[in-house]
């Protein structure tokens, strides 16, 4: 296995463990970057009559989001702080209650690029236009475009960089 694949095992069971059994119905999902852990868990849907509309059912998931939120908010801080000093990463929180996920605070990472005139119009047209508030916030919206529309050639090309995590682990052939 990588050592990403042993970094994502390590970090399911640890904070498997480590929560709150009764918050989750299972274990979280946690997806890690170079910067950041974010660890979202699937919350119990609230019991409402057989006859609740989209609006009760959406507003009552929502509802129980945000009291999952409120209520273990310091036990989460204290989680995330031993975790970050654990793991070098910056802990961010989610939560899933029927078809309502919400992420509460994340990481929003600079990420600095250098773009010649052609790219630079791309991202003034897109700010001029009213699509993005910045240059940066264009980039971004750029990145989640290209993450939506070509998500399975991504999929493809982060199964052949595990080939690739191999071959560099098992170093030259002497």
């Amino acid at each position: 296995m990588s050592e990403k694949g042993d970094f994502q095992e390590h970090l399911e069971g640890w904070f498997t463990g480590r929560l709150t059994a009764d918050w989750f119905v299972g274990a979280p999902e946690v997806t890690f970057d170079r910067d950041e852990i974010l660890v979202v868990g699937t919350l119990a849907e609230p019991e409402l009559p057989k006859d609740a509309g989209p609006e009760t059912r959406s507003a009552a998931m929502q509802a129980r989001i945000q009291g999952f939120r409120e209520d273990t908010r310091a036990q989460r801080m204290r989680i995330a702080d031993e975790a970050e000093r654990r793991f070098g990463r910056k802990v961010s929180w989610g939560a899933v209650c029927g078809d309502q996920r919400h992420l509460f605070t994340t990481l929003a990472i600079p990420a600095m690029t250098r773009l010649r005139m052609p790219e630079r119009h791309v991202l003034d047209t897109l700010v001029d236009a009213g699509v993005a508030r910045s240059r940066s916030h264009a980039l971004a919206w750029c990145v989640r475009l290209v993450s939506e529309r070509q998500e399975e050639w991504l999929a493809d090309l982060r199964e052949a960089l595990k080939s690739v995590e191999e071959v560099r682990k098992e170093g030259p052939r002497t």
